[in-house]
């Protein structure tokens, strides 16, 4: 076996999110949000509130979830149905922690916030699959 030296990526979650994320107040309706997330091809919105800072996360799992309920819930407000104070990563956090954070809790969105905690990006794990195809091509 070869072992090979520990390198060290040197890129940021800044440089892999998706900006500006797309956000969305409390109060909006669930059809609403499924209607941007639709039209947008993404995969999760940002719930902020009045103050802009990052308050939950909707998903597509969160919007299946919610479906399977008998009453009708596409007028009621996303706060209902986001995940509350999502886990999130600063822009400065290292690729390296990015990662971990996907491992260690299982989740397939990231909110990148500023330091006032107002969201600034979004990283899915389809931006960290486009980074190690990049990285494989690099080192063929």
């Amino acid at each position: 076996m070869v072992r090979l030296p520990r390198r060290t990526i040197p890129l940021l979650a800044r440089d892999i999110m998706s900006s500006p994320p797309v956000t969305v107040d409390e109060k909006t309706p669930l059809r609403e949000v499924a209607k941007i997330m639709c039209e947008k091809k993404i995969g999760s919105v940002l719930v902020v509130g009045v103050d802009g800072k990052l308050r939950g996360i909707v998903t597509e799992r969160d919007i299946t979830c919610a479906a399977r309920h008998e009453e009708d819930v596409c007028q009621l407000p996303v706060w209902q149905f986001m995940t509350e104070s999502p886990i999130s990563v600063y822009e400065t956090t290292p690729i390296s922690e990015v990662l971990e954070k996907f491992s260690e809790i299982g989740v397939r969105h990231l909110p990148v916030v500023d330091r006032d905690m107002k969201p600034v990006g979004v990283i899915s794990i389809r931006d960290v699959l486009a980074v190690v195809e990049l990285l494989f091509r690099a080192f063929k």
